[in-house]
């Protein structure tokens, strides 16, 4: 007879071993799942096939541990995917959310005034997020004052039927918001001839035209100016524009005659472009990140996947770069070869390959927001771990909004951070090399890739702390991505893969404009009007942040 056990007590087997009775008892126990006895005959077993059996059951033991592993892993996955396409997309905690996944570890510890956390690990007392509460609108009935006035004096039937039997003693006005929709004009221009009367043998005289971006086109800098606003602010494609025009003005502009529009326009918006690059990467830190849009292969039929480029120096503008691929290599047309400083940027590995190529004269720093998203990502697998390491994030964004609020310099900011968050941060670095450590978290659950994502990030996250300009996250960039990201969900995808590059030209002007709540129909306009006769060393006074202060001080002298 032989005795037939498993690993891990998952089949348990006893027989009878008095010779002479008819079978064998032998119970069996799956996985606690209860036993099952059945009256099985004697039998004999090899020891080399007693130790087969116990290797295929071991196998299978480690096979279905393999498999449950693996389906809590991808029931995590759906669950992520589920929480961002239905979830709420705001990673903002609710007080109380954050102190109810924080509360397990506000068990007293050794040292009064402290918390103990995972392993005897010591963090600061959880206190309530006070959240800066929103900008309370005032909301008014009262008119604007620079709107246009039109009166209309209504007189009772009465009075009009016998006027000069009344007498006005007085009047009731009211006022109400009116608009008219916009219309489209013919400019004609006349020039008038003119000749001396004492000699009119000799030619004669006659104004010269206007300046124009194009000769003998009958379009005009306010009719270019309204094209680029409505698609690239308003994010109205041209083939919806061509039906506004002709439904709403009955003027019929095709949606080809615009794209030839739009293609000039670029090409006279490159020098104020090239301007605005040449600020942004003229203080040695900037900020980088990029977005897929798709474009128009011609002859395939199919569209391809493009990027467009977005670097954004904090307190001035944005610059967009349009490339067909996502390769390091994109990046050494990006960022001029003479930049010398910091890149803020995510975990991407094709910045580290940038990096590398330029030597010492890039250096790279993290984002704690790409940090925080993760842990964002892991509170249903790890509410009690994650709630730590959100605790710490706050409390270092909390550091930067009291910053921000003060408008901090860079010297007084790098101080801040190095007495207030950088404690903060060595606490968050420790619990993380524990679990690590100690193998808490499996590598491929969002708990687990979020740690492994901080720690391989670390050196370039604590940059920040020493260098004052240095923002805690990359967001500024992420906030420039999303006008293009709203546009590509109605045009869908460029037309092709120049068209990129001329709309990368036209956001950086737009968004320059918006940043400093410029009206672009205005500053289009007028910078269409002054551009066929401006010279290069006028450009700089061209640019929109230029322009924003002429008008400021237009307006000062208006009212002195």
């Amino acid at each position: 007879m032989a005795l037939i056990c498993a690993a891990h007590d998952c089949v348990r087997g006893t027989t009878a071993s008095e010779e002479g009775k008819s079978g064998a008892h032998i119970t069996f126990c799956l996985a606690g799942e209860g036993a099952v006895s059945y009256l099985a005959a004697p039998f004999f077993m090899p020891d080399s096939r007693e130790a087969e059996l116990i290797q295929q059951l071991a196998e299978r033991d480690a096979q279905l541990a393999q498999a449950k592993q693996e389906i809590a892993l991808l029931k995590e996955k759906i669950d992520a995917l589920a929480r961002r396409l239905f979830g709420k997309k705001s990673e903002q905690l609710d007080p109380q959310q954050l102190q109810l996944l924080f509360q397990e570890l506000e068990a007293p510890g050794p040292a009064a005034g402290k918390e103990s956390g995972p392993q005897g690990f010591e963090v600061e007392p959880a206190r309530p997020l006070k959240l800066s509460p929103r900008r309370s609108r005032v909301r008014t009935w009262r008119l604007p004052d620079h709107l246009p006035v039109v009166e209309e004096i209504l007189v009772p039937e009465a009075v009009r039927a016998c006027p000069q039997a009344w007498r006005q003693i007085g009047e009731e006005m009211s006022e109400k918001l009116d608009y008219e929709p916009a219309r489209f004009l013919r400019r004609r221009i006349l020039r008038l001839k003119f000749v001396r009367y004492a000699e009119p043998e000799t030619a004669p005289v006659i104004a010269p035209l206007p300046p124009c971006l194009l000769e003998r086109s009958m379009v005009t800098p306010a009719v270019l100016a309204l094209v680029l606003v409505s698609k690239y602010c308003d994010h109205l494609p041209l083939y919806r524009q061509e039906s506004i025009y002709w439904t709403r003005h009955q003027i019929w502009l095709s949606r080809q005659l615009l794209a030839l529009w739009v293609g000039m326009a670029a090409h006279w918006l490159r020098l104020i472009y090239e301007q605005i690059r040449r600020e942004v990467f003229s203080q040695g830190y900037v900020q980088i990140d990029e977005t897929p849009i798709r474009y128009l292969e011609p002859g395939h039929g199919e569209t391809k996947l493009g990027y467009l480029w977005t670097c954004h120096l904090p307190g001035a503008d944005t610059v967009y770069f349009w490339q067909i691929s996502r390769a390091a290599a994109c990046l050494e047309k990006v960022v001029p070869v003479e930049f010398k400083g910091c890149v803020q940027c995510d975990g991407y590995a094709g910045y580290d390959a940038f990096a590398r190529t330029r030597g010492a004269s890039i250096v790279l720093a993290g984002c704690w927001a790409h940090v925080r998203r993760g842990f964002m990502e892991a509170r249903e697998q790890a509410p009690r771990q994650a709630g730590l390491i959100l605790h710490l994030l706050a409390n270092l964004y909390r550091n930067e909004q009291r910053l921000r609020q003060r408008r901090a310099s860079p010297k007084l900011r790098a101080r801040a951070r190095e007495l207030e968050s950088k404690p903060l941060i060595k606490r968050l670095h420790h619990a993380l090399r524990l679990w690590k450590e100690k193998k808490r978290f499996l590598p491929r659950s969002q708990m687990g890739k979020a740690i492994d994502y901080a720690l391989a990030e670390w050196d370039s996250l604590l940059l920040y702390l020493e260098d004052g300009r240095l923002e805690i996250d990359n967001n500024l960039v992420e906030n420039a991505i999303r006008p293009t990201a709203l546009g590509k969900k109605n045009w869908l995808f460029f037309g092709e893969a120049e068209a990129g590059e001329r709309s990368a030209i036209i956001y950086t002007v737009i968004e320059a404009c918006r940043r400093r709540s410029l009206d672009p129909f205005a500053y289009l306009r007028d910078l269409f009007t002054r551009l066929p006769t401006a010279t290069n060393w006028q450009i700089k006074d061209l640019t929109p942040a230029a322009w924003a202060k002429s008008q400021a001080a237009a307006s000062v002298r208006t009212a002195a």
